[in-house]
């Protein structure tokens, strides 16, 4: 009788691992797919555009609920190729953490110090130099009338991935981690609708750029340490090198100028950037724009209804795009690399874009999300 017990609960044991065999099997189908996108994006650019890729919310030992050193921050960011990390550290009583991070160039990467600071209701700001100010977690967000308010974090990875089933991720860390230790962040990647649609609504008064926090920590994972600390064996699951891979922020200004501190600020602030998802492909090159019988904005710009107002969308590689006018979608085209749309009303457009080899393998991930343009 006990064997009988034994062989069906192994049976059973057996039969529940199916899904995670297969969801290990759609992160090959996954990783195929990117390297096909890959190689079908352009990497040609407009020559007075300059697309500078990095990272926003980054956390070091500083403020505590890190390890992470300053070595492998700046390690990774380089790792990554990216031009800029902005750190946000958390407060401490009795010193000055945004003083203390990195700042400054270093092995090429700009670095730029921040805090992530706490009001007395709770709300979460990623609070920066130049007076830029960004509402981070706005699904737990209060006051929207804080004065001096830029931005918000419409995406955050940590926000996203601690929603993911604890039993479900075990078992797809055992499957996956060890092949696909990035693709794995795929599976549990979902579009941020509640905080896209908040967003809509606040932009109906207000300009706020969006912004994309990779929440970076360096904290997850398994360890076995000895008695002097010293690490015997472990897993870590979200490694700096990981994290900057996994949502980037885009932010272009005019070409030619050497990046410095108050120039990416400045640009953040104006909403002169866009959030790329640069782990299913390279969203460099991506262009949102308007432009009408006298000029030519970008996004996060305003602009003059008149009739010859079009906008202008160009995207790296063929795409479904959906562009949304005050947060409701008035085109939904597949196959997209360049498209010009006329206007005829005022509003506030922003574009989502989408890769359909990616649908069709996890569903549906937006690939891009802009930041609005301001017609008037």
């Amino acid at each position: 009788m006990f064997k009988k017990i034994l062989v069906a609960v192994v049976v059973v044991l057996l039969l529940a691992q199916i899904p995670f065999a297969y969801r290990r099997y759609k992160l090959r189908k996954l990783g195929a797919a990117i390297r096909e996108i890959s190689a079908q994006i352009s990497t040609a650019r407009r020559a007075e555009i300059s697309d500078y890729t990095g990272v926003v919310h980054v956390h070091s030992f500083l403020g505590g609920h890190s390890s992470g050193s300053f070595q492998e921050i700046i390690d990774a960011a380089k790792a990554n190729n990216l031009a800029f990390v902005i750190m946000t550290e958390h407060t401490e009583k009795d010193f000055d953490t945004a003083a203390m991070t990195l700042k400054g160039v270093h092995n090429d990467v700009l670095f730029v110090n921040g805090n992530e600071t706490v009001a007395a209701n709770g709300d979460r700001f990623l609070t920066l130099p130049n007076n830029l100010s960004i509402a981070a977690y706005p699904q737990e967000f209060k006051n929207w009338d804080t004065p001096g308010l830029n931005g918000v974090e419409v995406y955050n990875v940590f926000s996203n991935t601690r929603r993911a089933n604890p039993v479900t991720a075990f078992f797809d860390v055992l499957w996956s981690h060890r092949a696909y230790p990035d693709l794995l962040f795929a599976l549990y990647y979902e579009r941020p609708s509640e905080n896209l649609a908040k967003w809509d609504q606040l932009l109906a008064h207000n300009k706020l750029t969006a912004t994309a926090g990779n929440d970076a920590h360096a904290n997850v994972g398994l360890s076995l340490h000895d008695s002097s600390g010293k690490t015997l064996a472990g897993m870590q699951l979200d490694p700096y090198a990981t994290s900057f891979r996994l949502v980037r922020m885009h932010v272009t200004t005019a070409d030619g100028k050497v990046l410095v501190p108050e120039q990416l600020l400045d640009a953040i602030k104006a909403g002169h950037c866009f959030i790329g998802f640069d782990l299913f492909g390279d969203t460099s090159g991506f262009t949102f724009e308007v432009e009408n019988s006298n000029e030519k904005k970008t996004q996060g710009d305003e602009i003059r209804l008149d009739g010859q107002t079009r906008l202008l969308i160009h995207t790296p590689t063929a795409t479904r795009i959906v562009l949304f006018k005050d947060g409701s979608p008035i085109v939904n085209e597949t196959g997209v690399t360049t498209k010009e749309i006329p206007l005829t009303e005022r509003g506030v457009y922003r574009v989502e874009a989408y890769l359909p080899q990616i649908e069709q393998i996890i569903g549906e991930k937006p690939w891009i999300i802009s930041n609005p343009i301001y017609v008037r």
